[in-house]
């Protein structure tokens, strides 16, 4: 029997994901990317001797004791990538607090037991509402979390499902402790320090107290690692596992169009004029691209069209301009990711106002730079994508100019907490919201697809077929809210083992 042709859209994770667990499974497959490289957002790049990255600051799975560690190995070989580890998951410096020995940084350490010993000795009288914040995590830390995750949600069995029971004190956990988010546990601390550390340590977004616990439980067992190498590694890593399945990257590839017979996918239009055929598409690309231009809007419901013209029950995850210096110091006693509050707000030439600002510091990664030398990257959020775009398109000049402002801006920020930043200041590099939909397409210049409520317990991922069409499936971002390197390898797999389940095939993952 001639092995089935699947054509995939978009070489990030998913898609290679996907294109991996395939061709192990005896499929004939092809990924079509419109970059010149793989990986998606999992990206970086290189400028006058630095490298910047845009993806990744921790891998969930980077060492066993997490279930995802196992699922890696499936794609990667994790004994060659070195992880680090630092000491704590985040520093937020205050601009008007100070703690009983006069520093104004707060350290949130990632092993447990020493967080709970400093948070006790800086905030005596709170010791109630600590001992609580680290019984969470602790408790948390007796469950295999991510739960049943080898295994497609859509193929579970009833037995499967029972075996679940054995989470029913996770349950209890999840009851009392979802509906509490980060922002009012936050104010149950008397110490004013601690109390605007968690809020502004948690950015301005609002989540859940559990979802904290949950980070907290997994940096502690030290299996949410950095790569060194940084996304690159991640991304050509998997490029070349699928290569040596047999699979084939065609760079360069934009799809216009899936072209649709008898309301079955039969194949892609390339925007070259190149029709390739296939007995099933996968789109591992933009959602509202997919389904409102490759597809013509032809095989939506009342959900999808409430979804992507209402972004109703999900917010596009927001953009941002991702700026990023090289600087001709290296600053070892400086915290590799610090929330800084702001003595002014940080404006946006789009209107968009900040109290903080957060900065990531790679000078543990000598990847990244000459000796000597580091990168540093802020992502600074904002919604209005469209001010972006319309500047980029109607006066570049003034685009470039206003980029630079802003990290002008930042570098002044930065020169306050990092000494002579400015003047070892050697690249600038600015992306934009445009640059983020021009390199992937992402609506809006998403940076990770559909924003998950603060509420996470509904979030529900989105049905991987559309409405009357056969033979095409959605996987990624725009299918699992929240996105992330986690949700990119496991929705490859799982839509693998339901292609597997209807073709009467047994998964192998090897």
């Amino acid at each position: 029997m001639a092995r089935k042709k699947i054509s995939i859209i978009g070489a990030g994770i998913t898609g290679l994901s996907a294109g991996c667990y395939l061709q192990m499974n005896g499929y004939d497959t092809q990924i079509f990317e419109m970059h010149n490289i793989s990986g998606g957002l999992c990206t970086s790049w290189k400028r006058k001797g630095y490298t910047f990255d845009g993806c990744i600051h921790w891998l969930m799975g980077s060492d066993p004791g997490n279930p995802f560690y196992d699922l890696w190995k499936e794609l990667l070989d994790m004994d060659k990538i070195e992880f680090i580890h630092h000491e704590t998951m985040f520093d937020v410096k205050l601009k008007d607090l100070r703690d009983k020995y006069g520093d104004d940084t707060f350290h949130f350490y990632n092993d447990i037991d020493r967080l709970q010993r400093y948070l006790k000795d800086i905030a005596p009288n709170d010791t109630e509402v600590i001992d609580e914040l680290i019984k969470i995590a602790k408790e948390v830390q007796k469950f295999e979390l991510p739960p049943m995750i080898g295994k497609a949600p859509e193929l579970r069995s009833v037995f499967d499902k029972m075996s679940m029971m054995k989470l029913l004190g996770l349950m209890r956990l999840m009851k009392k402790y979802v509906p509490v988010m980060v922002r009012d546990f936050a104010n149950r601390f008397q110490s004013q320090f601690v109390r605007e550390a968690f809020i502004h340590g948690s950015m301005g977004f609002e989540f859940s107290i559990l979802m904290l616990g949950l980070q907290m439980a997994y940096f502690d067992h030290k299996t949410t690692g950095y790569p060194i190498g940084a996304s690159r590694v991640l991304a050509e890593g998997i490029e070349n596992k699928y290569s040596s399945l047999g699979g084939s990257i065609n760079y360069n590839a934009k799809v216009n169009k899936i072209i649709v017979e008898n309301d079955r996918a039969s194949g892609i239009l390339l925007e070259n004029g190149e029709k390739i055929d296939s007995d099933i598409v996968i789109s591992a690309a933009d959602g509202r691209f997919t389904i409102f231009e490759a597809l013509e809007g032809k095989y939506v419901d009342d959900k999808l069209l409430k979804l992507y013209n209402e972004r109703d029950p999900y917010e596009v995850f927001h953009t941002g301009l991702l700026v990023s210096i090289g600087v001709s110091k290296t600053y070892e006693n400086a915290p590799p990711l610090l929330r800084i509050q702001l003595d002014e707000p940080f404006v946006l030439p789009d209107g968009t106002k900040h109290d903080q600002v957060m900065y990531n510091l790679f000078n543990y990664d000598p990847t990244l730079a000459e000796s000597g030398k580091t990168s540093l990257t802020a992502l600074i959020h904002t919604t209005e994508y469209d001010y972006w775009n319309d500047l980029r398109e109607k006066d570049k000049e003034r685009y470039r100019k206003e980029k630079t402002e802003v990290a002008q801006q930042l570098i002044m920020v930065l020169d306050k907490v990092l000494d002579g930043f400015r003047d070892n200041v050697e690249v600038i590099d600015v992306a934009s919201p445009a640059t983020f939909n021009r390199y992937t397409n992402n609506w809006r210049g998403s940076v990770q697809g559909w924003m998950p409520p603060a509420d996470f317990m509904t979030v529900k991922p989105l049905n991987k077929e559309l409405p009357g069409l056969k033979d095409f499936y959605m996987i990624g971002q725009w299918v699992m809210p929240g996105g992330g390197l986690p949700n990119s390898l496991i929705d490859g797999r799982n839509l693998t083992q339901i292609i597997c389940k209807k073709d009467k095939k047994k998964f192998v993952s090897a």
